[in-house]
């Protein structure tokens, strides 16, 4: 069983250190030899990721080593920074696992709590710069883990999830709300209705500020909607200008966008 140790940390703790000084012979010096085995080490998988205390915390299942004697200590989950949409999470413990004598030869399940301050909102969560794990399209409080494509749905699909890949996915500040205009298994549009101002929280917080609104056009790739072009005329002919391959029947019935 292979465990990753987290980089940087090293194994000497307070029970490895003067070892050198006091290590014996034969039984003694096997006994200090298992005193000296603790380790830092990273979960050997993690199983899910949930919210907790209204979407503030997050609960990180993840498998440790087991066995007859003591085998994981000071378990932690810890918070080390959120950028560009993603909460950056670690999960980190003490063992003797990599000691072959310490018998810590199975593994069980534990929870480790990581605290976040605010809540999660739609932002993805890393844990141990690995697993990514999204609160869009998950059936709260599990957030669902993303695949080797990403946390993007694929194929794109004319579902409300397949809408928030798109709008992640285009050059817009945050807090932007979207209204479908059209789908079908190629082509997308949404009107996306972004609010300006003093600096505002989640929708329905009581912020006072103005709306400003563009219509973008998606077109369905590998890895889910890609936006390919925007403009806000009435009908087809200001859109078919630069993307004249857009049917008809997406683009007829457009009002002219209120950009607000």
């Amino acid at each position: 069983m292979a465990l990753v140790a987290v980089a940087g940390c090293g194994s000497e703790t307070a029970e490895t250190a003067g070892t050198a000084e006091t290590a014996g012979t034969g039984e003694e010096a096997a006994g200090t030899a298992t005193a000296a085995a603790w380790t830092l080490a990273a979960p050997i998988a993690i199983d899910g990721v949930r919210t907790a205390d209204g979407g503030r915390s997050l609960v990180v299942d993840a498998e440790v080593p087991d066995g007859a004697g003591e085998c994981v200590r000071d378990l932690r989950g810890e918070l080390e920074t959120v950028e560009h949409g993603t909460v950056y999470a670690k999960v980190t413990y003490e063992t003797r696992a990599q000691d072959q004598g310490s018998g810590c030869t199975g593994t069980r399940r534990v929870q480790a709590t990581v605290k976040l301050g605010e809540p999660l909102g739609s932002r993805r969560v890393m844990v141990n710069s690995m697993e990514v794990y999204t609160p869009v399209g998950a059936t709260p409080p599990a957030l669902r883990e993303c695949g080797e494509n990403g946390c993007d749905p694929t194929p794109p699909r004319c579902t409300d999830s397949s809408y928030q890949q798109a709008v992640n996915d285009t050059d817009i500040p945050r807090h932007t709300s979207w209204e479908e205009r059209g789908c079908d298994d190629t082509w997308l549009v949404l009107d996306l209705s972004t609010r300006m101002g003093p600096v505002c929280g989640d929708v329905g917080d009581g912020c006072s500020s103005s709306a400003v609104s563009q219509r973008w056009f998606y077109r369905a790739g590998p890895s889910g909607w890609r936006p390919v072009a925007t403009n806000g005329d009435a009908g087809c002919a200001g859109i078919h200008n630069v993307l004249p391959e857009l049917p008809e029947r997406l683009c007829a019935s457009l009002p002219r966008l209120d950009h607000g």
